[in-house]
């Protein structure tokens, strides 16, 4: 249940709320219909400070809690009820600040410092509280209002690192300003959620509620919110060519009842017709498949844009939306490595198992370094550390270019890392002009020269970050290690080990690769050597993760074990179609934990029957010299697969019917 609040504490209320005024309600009234507009299920108002302590204290779900000097349309409150960035959020203007107000500062969304020097905005007097952190909402009410002792966390006491109750320019603090800064000192993780488009200010007197007032009024509030529902930063190729027209798409849906889940549902849908028209070939096939590819895409956009739209978010409607992206991509990766091997190319397998691989790994990459640059955020002293080194100078560079939106250099920078719109174009394009030879070799080149653009550019701004973000996670969950790994004996430098190990794989897939072409086998030595080295990496599982780099280890370990088990794949002269098959749905497996990682939610269900990285690549390993690679590929595929769609029902289905039903679930 979601809990409302109006804190009717704030030096301004006694202007705002005078009953019988000429312009209409008191605001704490109006603020009160509004939450329940925005879909908060019990709204009280607070006389004070102590009295919302004690309604937070009793709280069991989310807390929104507003100050009476707001006025805003009620879709700027339901988007911040039910935000999907964070369980705790708070509403950021851009207005100047006025005294006993908090001015922020933002990084990548997140609130990393409240009455800063270098502030990006004012604290917009409203915010939404995750059930986590309600005790420190509580706690920090409390000691706001004097009726609890200091905490003892010595941000909250010293005057050096923490704002006190007086705002900075001398006059009193708004009681829920006080707040929310007692939440930042306290190392709160707090969202940012701008206003745009829309209308949201604090008022301290008549003659401002009724000039905001005014504004909410001139603002066509189903208008804004249909064109909020469009990102406000795409790549070039969805910007230009897909949110010029996907809003009446996403119109469409909504008036007549398809919620996000059922248009993901038509996305895959049109990807996998698409798939199999590129494996058919012909001209006609080909560029019918480009069309479906494009529409495709175009529903992959309109998901989003109607979950916006429509404010109908779910952890399970996220989890979906990232694993059918990938599965969709993935699958039209194998019907044109059919298409090519059906037009006469020997490799067309190969070229599609090379482009899930690279792009599985290059996605690993990406979800760490987003993690690191969050964690970066919320450790500002580290950032600009060292500012004139190379790093700082490349984040600076990217910062500058990043603030010109618009602009020629703006958009090289996000068309060069070939996003998921460009490779779809690209795909759509050269397929039906050249074919799927063509296509996968197009993807190929551009994303391996994409990969190293970002890589080497990442790996010197994270150097220079010095963030061991991997220190702050499951790091065993993460880099999939499993039971194995935690027997064997600990080393430490848990990158360096990785490395070695893909390399090892690497070096085993060339020479079996030659092996076959040459029409001998693969010597036993050659995998049980990388194996070795693949158990050397897992010997880093319990190894500190505090370097730098390490935000690299979990895309090394997937580059070691896909590459592993392709390589058992040639050396066994497996099916082509059932090693891709196999690496299809090991990718499954991690885009889950990615996905959990970005969701911040815990294990799958299943996931110690998954094995581990390092137990299934020694039961290939066996499979392979004991001359059953096929037998162990296609069994240990289909044991996955099954793991994975009953992990997904235990997760989405089962538990949530059992807590629903109050039945305890399994720890």
């Amino acid at each position: 249940m979601t809990l409302a609040i109006v804190l009717a504490a704030d030096p301004a209320a006694g202007h705002l709320t005078e009953p019988g005024r000429p312009a209409g309600e008191p605001l704490t009234e109006r603020l009160a219909a509004q939450w329940r507009g925005a879909g908060a299920d019990d709204v009280r108002i607070a006389a004070d400070l102590t009295e919302l302590a004690d309604l937070v204290a009793a709280a069991t779900g989310p807390v929104l809690v507003s100050g009476a000097d707001l006025v805003a349309h009620t879709a700027v409150l339901k988007h911040l009820a039910t935000s999907p960035v964070g369980p705790t959020v708070a509403l950021v203007l851009t207005d100047p600040p006025a005294p006993g107000q908090a001015t922020v500062r933002e990084e990548r969304g997140q609130v990393v410092e409240v009455d800063a020097v270098d502030a990006t905005g004012v604290f917009g007097g409203a915010l939404r509280v995750g059930a986590a952190d309600l005790p420190a909402l509580a706690d920090a009410a409390r000691r706001a209002a004097g009726a609890a002792p200091d905490a003892p966390d010595a941000r909250l006491t010293d005057p050096a690192s923490a704002p006190e109750v007086g705002a900075a320019d001398g006059g009193p603090r708004n009681a829920v300003d006080r707040l929310v800064a007692d939440l930042a000192a306290r190392g709160t993780l707090i969202f940012a959620q701008r206003v745009r488009l829309l209308v949201a200010h604090r008022v301290g007197d008549e003659a401002q509620r009724d000039a905001a007032e005014a504004a909410v009024a001139a603002v066509d509030e189903d208008r804004a919110e249909l064109k909020l529902s469009v990102k406000e930063r795409d790549d070039f190729f969805t910007t230009f060519f897909v949110s010029t027209w996907s809003p009446y798409v996403t119109k469409a849906a909504a008036r007549i009842g398809i919620g996000p889940t059922g248009v993901t549902m038509v996305s895959v849908a049109f990807a996998v017709a698409a798939a199999v028209l590129f494996g058919v070939g012909g001209r006609p096939a080909l560029v019918a498949g480009a069309v479906l590819l494009y529409l495709g895409f175009v529903l992959d956009c309109v998901d989003g844009q109607l979950a916006r739209y429509t404010r109908h978010f779910s952890a399970w409607g996220g989890w979906l939306d990232t694993m059918a992206d990938r599965f969709k991509e993935y699958v039209v990766y194998a019907g044109l490595g059919f298409g090519a091997t059906h037009a006469g190319f020997r490799y067309g397998w190969a070229l599609a198992l090379a482009a899930m691989t690279l792009q599985t790994v290059r996605h690993m990459t990406d979800t760490w370094y987003g993690a690191l640059h969050d964690e970066a955020a919320r450790r500002p002293k580290v950032v600009t550390a060292d500012a004139g080194g190379i790093g700082g100078k490349l984040n600076a560079a990217s910062t500058r270019v990043q603030a010109d939106t618009g602009s020629v250099s703006y958009w090289l920078k996000r068309t060069v890392v070939f996003p998921i719109g460009e490779r779809w174009a690209l795909i759509a394009i050269a397929a039906a002009l050249f074919g799927p030879l063509v296509a996968l070799v197009a993807v190929l080149v551009w994303g391996a020269l994409a990969f190293a653009y970002t890589g080497g550019l990442r790996t010197l701004r994270a150097r220079w970050m010095r963030v061991p973000v991997m220190a702050t996670v499951d790091a065993g969950l993460h880099r999939d290690d499993g039971v194995l790994a935690r027997t064997l004996p600990t080393a430490r430098r848990p990158l360096l080990l990785a490395v070695l190990g893909a390399l090892g794989s690497a070096g085993t897939l060339v020479w079996a690769l030659l092996a076959v072409h040459g029409g001998g086998d693969l010597p036993v030595f050659v995998p049980v050597l990388a194996l070795v080295l693949l158990l050397g990496a897992a010997q880093g599982s319990r190894a500190p993760h505090e370097g730098s780099l390490d935000w690299l280890v979990p895309a090394a370990l997937r580059a070691a074990e896909y590459l592993f088990a392709i390589a058992v794949g040639v050396a066994g002269r497996a099916p082509a179609w059932l090693i891709f098959g196999y690496v299809l749905v090991l990718t499954l497996h991690h885009y889950d934990l990615t996905a959990r990682l970005e969701k911040r939610q815990s294990a799958p269900p299943l996931h110690a029957a998954t094995l581990g990285w390092p137990g299934r690549s020694l039961l290939l390993a066996i499979g392979l010299i004991a001359g059953y690679a096929s037998i162990a590929l296609a069994t240990l595929g289909a044991y996955l697969l099954v793991v994975f769609v009953a992990s997904v029902v235990l997760a989405w289905v089962v538990l949530p019917a059992r807590a629903r039903g109050g039945v305890r679930s399994p720890g």
